[in-house]
């Protein structure tokens, strides 16, 4: 690919773009345009884009943003000719997952939420660019009635925000702001989607989330330890449909926010015993306390995500999950979830 044919692609910067759904997008965008992934690995790995780092339309940037960046300057963009070519879209989705439990990575989470969305979108504002930021259900907090309770969008949420999710739930919130008030001030064309919880292939292996650690659980024919109770019950959106959700809320001309996720709640021991029948695994299943750290999702109403962007997930829960276990089971096999850079 020559330069010129590189000038001719849209420039495209995904943040998180080393993590588990900002990879999956990387890969889903890298047929559109020229990729700047910018990641500082806290929660990322190399391992998740190690097969586009030779493509000529894509680059690796490691940085925090919880600091300002400047493409302009940056040398190993000069092939996408940003200060003449411009950005025209920019994908946030940096933010630490998990790891916000290990209190070492709070700050990076509550900085990543507010200085690293506010530097996300001085790129936007800076290039005139289309922006998306990945917000959560987090910003719904806990159900008042019931842990089954669906969310609609204009449900203002019931949050702890000196909680210990705070970092997290209410960063998301306080990101959620400031797109919407670059949106107003500077004329943006910005886009606010609410993720539900999300599994597949990539998820860490080391993420304290429940697929993952099940899976885990499962493979290595450990105790399978579920923090709640069996009759909990929660929602679980299989990535590519997560990832087609991004992309037509980005071709869509809505600024949101718009609930995406699965509608068809399942109890935890459901999860359970699915992954481990798919595992083959003779695990015992547990159950312990739940962590001060559990969030009760809720059900989303994706009635906004049907009729305005067309989406709805498709793939079953029992498909997606052999999918997933088959790639964690490779990655434990050759360690690669501990490659990094």
């Amino acid at each position: 690919m020559s330069v010129a044919d590189l000038v001719q692609r849209k420039n495209i910067v995904v943040t998180g773009g080393a993590g588990f759904i900002g990879s999956h997008l990387c890969d889903a965008l890298i047929k559109e345009g020229n990729i700047i992934c910018v990641d500082n690995l806290i929660s990322g790995s190399i391992a998740n884009i190690n097969h586009l780092l030779q493509l000529p339309n894509f680059e690796f940037i490691k940085h925090d943003l919880s600091e300002p960046i400047d493409l302009d300057a940056l040398p190993e963009l000069k092939k996408f000719k940003v200060p003449f070519h411009g950005i025209q879209e920019v994908y946030h989705l940096a933010c630490p997952t998990s790891h916000y439990e290990k209190h070492e990575h709070q700050m990076a989470t509550v900085l990543s939420n507010g200085l690293g969305t506010k530097h996300a979108l001085d790129i936007a504002v800076k290039y005139h660019a289309k922006f998306l930021f990945t917000s959560s259900s987090a910003v719904y907090g806990e159900p008042i009635d019931a842990k089954s309770q669906s969310y609609t969008e204009d449900y203002w949420g019931f949050l702890n925000q000196l909680g210990p999710r705070a970092c997290y739930d209410e960063g998301k919130r306080y990101a959620e702001t400031l797109v919407d008030i670059h949106r107003e001030q500077h004329k943006l064309e910005t886009r606010i989607l609410r993720l539900f919880q999300t599994y597949g292939p990539r998820m860490s292996m080391n993420d304290n989330r429940m697929v993952p650690r099940l899976v885990t659980n499962a493979i290595k024919g450990e105790p399978m330890v579920i923090y709640g109770e069996a009759g909990d019950s929660t929602t679980l959106c299989y990535i590519t449909d997560m990832i087609e959700a991004i992309r037509k809320m980005m071709k869509s001309t809505l600024s949101g926010p718009i609930n995406v996720g699965s509608m068809t709640a399942v109890t935890l021991k459901e999860v359970a015993e699915t992954i481990k029948s798919l595992a083959g695994a003779s695990s015992e299943i547990n159950f312990e306390p739940e962590s001060p750290y559990t969030h009760h999702r809720g059900v989303p109403d994706i009635t906004l995500a049907k009729n305005k962007l067309g989406w709805f997930p498709v793939i079953p829960l029992s498909e997606g999950l052999k999918f997933t276990i088959d790639d964690l089971r490779g990655s434990d096999v050759v360690g690669i979830d501990e490659v990094k850079i």
